[in-house]
């Protein structure tokens, strides 16, 4: 750590800063001869307040650290084998067979077997977590290294579960498990001080590349003092919003990581006539619902500018939900940044501004409507603002407003909402805008409804090929996309932004996912002291 000495005083981690000019610690030892440093510090938020058990959804974005997993994707994305030493899927696409290697121990020392594995797939399963393995019918020790996963029907996208899902040891996993995780991973939790700090060592039996660093140490941080840590070299990477991206900070480099973290407007896809769902709460909108609305809306917006203007450059305009993923159909880009185009549409559609008030009505219903945001995000502040001004131009009048979690879960099946997705599991495209994920929880919030659109999407879940469920994907944005239904109008891509320290080589790394936990860990096994 740069300029700073730590010590370790009753369990808890002390930064002193030390006097006089810096020295730079190398992996051959420092200025001085002394050695490299040991330990790693990373303010990068994503504390898990439920604490570190995969079957109730830790560990899906980036590394699960204690845990293994039996896939994994490289950093182009494709599946490579971690706990696995390979697989195979029957022909009907219900049974996934999994080899296990023999030589991976929990860190109680106990060896990992199928029956482990069988374990936490069915633990999985009925505990309701974030990982979803629903469609697991049942999951089969074959004998110890052999797992079978039997499928209720066949699912595409099951092999995200084999890539996310830590494995728990069964003899070892109880109610206080996601405060003392025991697994095969690369780290062993050492200590946790909830709101302040997480502390793992170096699982020196891991069978993998061994991490270089004997701990790491993540400190919960805001934005400014993980800010003022980085600046002082009181952490080693710290993760900081694209606005402080351009921030002078000594000692540091910046690294940017392109993303499918995306933020887009979700419009209410029906008209509003009085339906409500199982809660009571209002399904519909008479702007949205029509066609010509979320085209002109797509088409009018200036996405480079979105990027260029609030995010500070760090990001991509986004043309839908999967942007450059192996999935991902680039046909269905549609030109933006044409007000020209966008007023054509309108008028063609009866939407005219007949009293002079600078937006368009039809048949006495005025072209607007609310943009709701959470109120504690000042980046989805800023777009909603920019978009909003950027509509205002073709007539359509759209209201920014920013309202709690707990009040858009109530409007957004009648109110336009600026979300954010993004994926490495394209389950997330079935779940926006399949017509049977309508209403449940925070999927398909707008009532979207396209038999097409559907049935691609189906077939492309039941697809027991992969080539052929990426053929179904495409074809289903096709459908759903700014050209066609224009369901969405998705907006930018994130860049993630991080400070690294000039002599921390954090290796290749991924196109990171919507930025819950710590997706830059994914590679954290190969980061390297340089200098």
């Amino acid at each position: 750590m740069r300029g700073a000495t730590r010590r370790l005083v009753a369990g808890a981690v002390v930064t002193a800063t030390a006097p006089g000019p810096v020295t730079t610690a190398c992996s051959s030892g420092d200025a001085t001869g002394g050695p490299a440093p040991t330990e790693l510090r990373l303010a990068i938020g994503g504390e898990s307040e439920e604490g570190y058990d995969p079957t109730l959804g830790w560990g899906r974005y980036g590394n699960p650290l204690f845990q293994s997993t039996l896939l994994t994707r490289d950093a182009d994305l494709r599946v490579t084998n971690d706990l696995a030493t390979g697989h195979s899927v029957s022909p009907d696409g219900l049974v996934w067979t999994v080899d296990l290697r023999a030589d991976a121990r929990f860190s109680d020392g106990r060896p990992v077997t199928a029956r482990d594995v069988a374990y936490t797939f069915t633990t999985a399963a009925k505990s309701g977590g974030l990982t979803d393995v629903t469609v697991l019918d049942e999951a089969v020790a074959v004998d110890d290294d052999t797992v079978e996963l039997r499928l209720s029907r066949p699912q595409s996208t099951f092999v995200n579960r084999l890539v996310s899902l830590g494995i728990v040891p069964e003899h070892a996993h109880g109610p206080d498990y996601a405060r003392r995780p025991v697994g095969s991973g690369p780290f062993v939790l050492e200590q946790w001080d909830e709101g302040q700090q997480l502390i793992v060592r170096r699982n020196d039996d891991y069978y993998g590349a061994k991490p270089a660093f004997e701990r790491v140490v993540f400190v919960f941080t805001g934005e400014d003092a993980s800010l003022a840590a980085a600046r002082s070299g009181q952490v080693d990477v710290a993760a900081l919003p694209s606005s402080l991206a351009s921030t002078a900070m000594p000692g540091m480099e910046l690294h940017r990581v392109e993303s499918v973290d995306n933020r887009g407007i979700m419009f209410p896809y029906l008209p509003a006539d009085g339906r409500t769902d199982d809660d009571g709460n209002p399904v519909g909108n008479d702007v949205t619902s029509d066609l010509a609305v979320r085209r002109a809306v797509n088409t009018a917006l200036d996405r480079r500018a979105l990027v260029d203007g609030v995010l500070d450059g760090y990001g991509r305009p986004a043309t839908g939900p999967v942007d450059g993923l192996p999935w991902y159909e680039p046909a269905t880009a549609a030109p933006d940044n044409d007000p020209d185009a966008a007023r054509r549409l309108l008028e063609e559609a009866g939407w005219r501004d007949t009293d002079g008030d600078g937006t368009r009505e039809r048949d006495g219903v005025r072209a607007e409507f609310s943009l709701l945001y959470p109120a504690t995000d000042s980046l989805r502040q800023g777009l909603a603002l920019a978009a909003a001004d950027m509509l205002e131009a073709v007539g359509i009048a759209v209201t920014p407003k920013g309202e709690s979690w707990e009040v858009i879960y109530t409007r957004m099946h009648a109110d336009a909402v600026l979300f954010g997705w993004g994926s490495h599991d394209p389950t997330e495209m079935y779940n926006l805008y399949s017509s049977a994920q309508a209403g449940v929880e925070s999927w398909n919030p707008g009532f979207y409804d396209d038999a097409e659109v559907d049935a691609a999407l189906a077939a492309a879940m039941a697809a027991t090929d992969a080539d052929e469920a990426t053929r179904h994907w495409r074809e289903a944005q096709r459908g759903f996309g700014p050209a066609a239904d224009a369901a969405w109008a998705w907006l930018v891509n994130l860049d993630h932004t991080y400070f690294v320290d000039s002599c921390l080589d954090v290796g290749p790394v991924q196109v990171e996912p919507h930025g819950h936990g710590w997706p830059i860990t994914w590679g954290i096994t190969g980061w390297r002291w340089t200098c």
